[in-house]
């Protein structure tokens, strides 16, 4: 047995059923099925607009504040229904969420990177300034900053901005990393500094990785899905899905026949 049949024995990390999304009449999600287990980097493909982003809003619940979303079909984390008597604001801890364009609090690096542990009640001084070393040197930032973190986030550099927004969400302590296109916003070196880093936090976090990027895709994630028109059409081992593709049209996006 391969080790990737092993672990699909294994209870996932996250697991979506049969899952449909509507926004009113737009039926935007279309009978997705997806898992993943604890330390998989996972990476969602396809053209825009194809429900990538939706998809992975609907496993920290963010799609919630859409008015006329309806979802059907299962979503579970560690088993337990996200849709269901879930705390969101505990959720939300648990799903970290990195956005397509970095966007810190307009605050200094210290207080961007305490932020939410403060919010969930942490008072102790030392404590907050060891878990915001350890969190930025978790985001590969900390030797760049550690002499100014009572500057203000915003002047740094768009690469490091994200960093410290991944750093701001490592501090939450969450099980999964949400990242929504994390550098089609920043420059090669800068892209490449972010690639490295996924790098170092599977060994921690699992994450999930919307990316129109397919060498980064093939560069970062071990599980690839490709979506296209809301629906999910293809989703295996990385390495598979690039080289011998089950679908036609998974190896037409893949090889630029379009998108």
């Amino acid at each position: 047995m391969s080790e990737y049949s092993k672990c699909a024995n294994e209870q996932a990390k996250v697991e979506v059923k049969n899952l449909d999304l509507f926004y009113g009449d737009f039926h935007a999600l279309k009978q997705i099925n997806f898992s993943m287990q604890r330390g998989d980097v996972a990476a969602l493909i396809g053209p825009s607009g194809c429900g990538k982003s939706t998809f992975i809003r609907v496993l920290n619940r963010m799609n919630d504040l859409i008015p006329e979303c309806r979802i059907t079909g299962e979503a579970l984390l560690d088993g337990k229904d996200i849709y269901g008597s879930i705390d969101v604001a505990d959720l939300r801890r648990r799903v970290g969420m990195v956005f397509q364009k970095p966007n810190p609090f307009n605050m200094s690096i210290f207080d961007n990177v305490a932020y939410g542990p403060r919010m969930q009640g942490l008072k102790d001084k030392r404590l907050t300034a060891d878990l915001v070393e350890a969190s930025l040197k978790k985001a590969a930032l900390w030797e760049e900053v550690k002499d100014r973190l009572k500057k203000q986030a915003h002047a740094l550099s768009g690469g490091q901005q994200q960093r410290l927004c991944i750093a701001r969400s490592v501090a939450m302590e969450p099980e999964i990393i949400l990242m929504d296109e994390p550098t089609s916003a920043l420059d090669p070196i800068a892209t490449g500094r972010i690639e490295e880093l996924i790098g170092e936090l599977k060994k921690e976090f699992s994450i999930i990785l919307v990316t129109h990027a397919m060498h980064q895709a093939s560069r970062v994630s071990n599980k690839t899905a490709f979506f296209l028109l809301g629906e999910m059409i293809e989703y295996g081992v990385t390495g598979t899905v690039f080289t011998n593709p089950r679908d036609r049209r998974t190896e037409d996006y893949i090889s630029g026949r379009f998108g």
